[in-house]
């Protein structure tokens, strides 16, 4: 079926796991990327995300083996989020393959495509943060919107955790929002990474608080780049970056002595019947971060 040019595979709540567990977003007649909700990753996921000259901007394992590619990080799938201290459950290094006690699913228990506006594609989601022991410890409400322009592609991301009983996060740089990039766009294979601020390069990027990072390279004989907005609204704005010199490009508004020592643990709480509510946008572009612009598109987003 297709809804103004977009195709999906889901339109109603989920009926157990034989049904469809993905759904595929096209923008401009031509692929996007693909929203797996299957129970086989223990998590929700896109992937791959690919710019608007349709190179894929995400590394393709561990959902597929390419010849030469780095094999580290079986949990780093495509875009997802998830944190590893959750009531002390983990979520973050949760792929089926690792052996703790304390490992979580995110299961997905309903997903739908609609066409948005301005020929945008939205897609809307809740999901369960289950416990090993099957309860849930969080319901979490998304709402993913793609749209396009002829050299950007853009996902905004509206997700509220919502806690049925008192949920604490515990201090850890294991999290949260996440991409894992192409090993070509990755720092250790001549990419870079700049924050709002300037600062360039691992060093000086991993650990601080910013509004944005672009992470950006050469792929396929294309400069391409991914940043990251946070959003003013968010709570703990702006965020602390998780961003690794292999490609693992992360934000975590959870953790605080994991990445400044000088401060104390953070033990963030959501009371029984309360929530929590992130806005965060991804950003595909050409080029680096001063030809792209992004200070400037973060200025718009900021309103």
């Amino acid at each position: 079926m297709t809804v103004r040019g977009l195709s999906f595979l889901l339109v109603l709540p989920l009926l157990g796991w034989a049904a469809a567990d993905k759904i595929d977003v096209d923008l401009d007649g031509q692929p996007f990327t693909t929203f797996h909700y299957g129970i086989e990753s223990h998590k929700p996921y896109l992937a791959p995300l690919r710019s608007s000259s349709g190179k894929i901007v995400t590394r393709h394992y561990p959902m597929e083996k390419i010849e030469g590619e780095s094999r580290d990080h079986v949990h780093h799938t495509g875009l997802w989020f998830s944190y590893d201290d959750v009531n002390g459950v983990k979520f973050w290094e949760n792929d089926p393959s690792y052996k703790p006690p304390n490992k979580g699913t995110i299961v997905v228990q309903s997903a739908k495509l609609e066409a948005g506006a301005a020929g945008s594609a939205v897609v809307k989601a809740v999901m369960n943060w289950n416990g090993p022991d099957g309860k849930t410890i969080l319901r979490e409400d998304r709402v993913m919107t793609f749209s396009s322009s002829p050299m950007l592609r853009v996902i905004d991301f509206d997700i509220k955790l919502n806690a049925p009983e008192k949920v604490v996060f515990g201090d850890t740089k294991e999290g949260a929002f996440a991409i894992r990039l192409a090993d070509a766009l990755a720092e250790k294979h001549g990419g870079k990474m700049v924050n709002a601020e300037g600062a360039a390069g691992m060093k000086s990027v991993w650990g601080k608080r910013s509004n944005w990072v672009d992470y950006f390279g050469t792929l396929e004989g294309e400069q391409l780049g991914i940043a990251i907005f946070d959003h003013p609204s968010n709570p703990r704005h702006p965020t602390y970056w998780h961003s690794r010199d292999y490609g693992l490009f992360a934000l975590d508004p959870f953790g605080q002595h994991a990445f400044d020592e000088s401060l104390p643990e953070s033990h963030w709480a959501i009371d029984a019947g309360e929530s929590l509510q992130f806005r965060w946008r991804v950003v595909i572009h050409s080029g680096d971060a001063a030809s792209a612009h992004i200070a400037e598109l973060y200025k718009q987003y900021a309103k």
